[in-house]
């Protein structure tokens, strides 16, 4: 017999083929399309026993999934948790994303889910469950498939979940280690699903610039008796085999169904093959009934990015988001004007967080703030001296390589995953990286109100909470050196200044300088 595991992850709530810059897009991603494709492998292949998985990432990312979160009525709620429900998905992973709008958020999608949630290695103090079972096992034609849920312990690090009441995080191999062996002796085939990733390639080399965020290998080289291992978290396109396991991660946003297929002896229910493959959604058709499902949610969407909030003088859009990071924007001064007006600076720091974004149209509207900050994240001012930040503009100027003479992107920023959000680009200083220096040697010129920063001088700045912590391997930004915190979102901050401000004018004071010369 054959057992197949269809699965998808990442897909932050991108249930239609839009990432909603523009209303009409056809997107080759979402989850309509990933459900058409689920539909169409399972009709096409009635002989296999298919079982559903979802690897987590899905309640933060889109638009539409921050307006159910923070603003939708019940109604339209239930219409975004029955989108992934119509999909049929028998087993869920937990996300480090889904902690992005509170414990009591998340509980309440998962107890309105009809999926099975696992997840082994969030606990409470005692070392017990916190969430749901560590595992489940579905007996399919006699065979007992167990799956274990896992997550990147990096979600302690990278959302602020340190104050949810008895909420504590083991690690992956911990936890592989204290579930493994009995659910091994339980079933005939074990599949671990892992919301993380892979840390090395397939010949050990290190591929990730954050230790300990991804350990898809390490528990694989360590922990034996693994059948199956379905990744995430990185948003990579994996079909593989790792020591001599099928792996899959299946990009993000609903662009690929993973697909790990085992055939079996029906004596022994012993696996005699196995194979991972990556189906593209590009092609397939939306799925009309989740799309008649959520119509009316998306119709209530829809009005609400487009409401005008502001009009501009001048110019708040770019074309080109390289050229966008290595010269100030009008766009990017605009935003950084935001951030040290709520929190009383004169020095802010932000980040280009995706390639789509394009800036600010006028009039403004909720669609240009949404798709241009897409993370739920909030501000923080932070007390730091003139050598934290050379230190942090150090970091940032990671960011760049040079290449044949010019400005490129350094391609461990692309490679596993794309990073856009740690390349940071400061206000309030006039700074000059020049990226044909060592790492370590770019920053060439920094001054605060025209003269010299000087290592012990004392400065105030507005980060994100995220950086703030040191995320993103900032280690000069640490929680103790907050002084001040704003619980609004940057994205809510930025729609009750444009309230304030029904005309705002675009400037440019062109204040950093990225360079490569020797």
């Amino acid at each position: 017999m054959k057992i197949t595991l269809l699965a998808t992850s990442d897909t932050h709530g991108f249930i239609e083929p839009t990432n909603y810059v523009d209303s009409n897009a056809n997107k080759p991603f979402g989850l309509e399309k990933a459900s058409s494709t689920i539909k169409r492998y399972i009709n096409q292949h009635q002989d296999e026993k298919v079982i559903l998985i979802d690897n987590g990432d899905f309640l933060q990312g889109s638009p539409m999934a921050d307006y159910v979160a923070k603003r939708a009525d019940e109604v339209d709620k239930a219409s975004f948790i029955n989108a992934y429900n119509q999909v049929g998905y028998q087993i869920g992973s937990i996300g480090n994303h889904e902690f992005d709008y509170g414990l009591d958020y998340l509980n309440f999608v998962m107890n309105h889910s009809s999926r099975q949630f696992i997840c082994a290695n969030i606990v409470d103090h005692d070392n017990k469950p916190l969430l749901t079972n560590p595992y489940t096992i579905l007996t399919i034609s006699g065979v007992r498939v167990g799956f274990l849920g896992l997550t990147t312990t990096s979600t302690k690090k990278w959302k602020n979940v340190n104050g949810l009441n008895d909420f504590n995080l083991i690690s992956e191999l911990s936890a592989c280690k204290r579930y493994l062996p009995e659910l091994r002796e339980k079933t005939d085939v074990v599949i671990v699903v892992y919301h993380g990733g892979f840390e090395r390639d397939h010949t050990g080399n290190w591929n990730d610039i954050n230790p300990g965020e991804n350990r898809g290998y390490d528990i694989l080289k360590n922990i034996k008796g693994i059948d199956g291992f379905i990744s995430g978290h990185q948003h990579r396109k994996i079909a593989s085999e790792l020591f001599k396991v099928p792996i899959i991660q299946p990009g993000s946003r609903g662009e690929f169904v993973g697909k790990i297929s085992f055939d079996l002896s029906n004596s022994t229910k012993k696996i005699t093959r196995h194979s991972s493959e990556l189906l593209s959604v590009a092609d397939s058709e939306p799925d009309q009934e989740i799309a008649k499902q959520i119509a009316p949610l998306s119709a209530h969407l829809q009005h609400w990015l487009d409401k005008p909030l502001s009009h501009i003088e001048g110019d708040l859009t770019f074309n080109d988001p390289f050229h966008a990071r290595i010269k100030e924007s009008a766009f990017i001064e605009f935003i950084q004007k935001i951030q040290m007006s709520k929190m009383g600076t004169d020095i802010s720091a932000t980040a280009l967080y995706n390639n789509e974004a394009h800036g600010f149209e006028s009039p403004i509207t909720m669609r240009n703030i949404i798709t241009n900050y897409v993370y739920p994240n909030t501000l923080v001012k932070s007390k730091i001296s003139g050598a934290d930040l050379r230190a942090a503009l150090e970091v940032t100027a990671k960011y760049f390589d040079v290449k044949h003479g010019e400005v490129v992107v350094n391609e461990q920023f692309m490679f596993p995953k794309e990073r856009f959000y740690n390349y940071d680009m400061y206000e309030g200083i006039e700074y000059t990286l020049n990226i044909a220096n060592p790492v370590g040697h770019r920053v060439t010129k920094l001054k605060y109100h025209g003269k010299d920063i000087i290592d012990d001088q004392v400065l105030f700045v507005t980060l994100n909470r995220y950086r703030a912590n040191g995320g993103g391997h900032y280690p000069m930004y640490t929680k103790d050196k907050i002084v001040a915190s704003c619980d609004m979102t940057i994205s809510q901050i930025i729609l009750e200044y444009l309230q304030e401000h029904p005309v705002v004018k675009a400037t440019n004071n062109h204040n950093f300088k990225i360079e490569a010369r020797k």
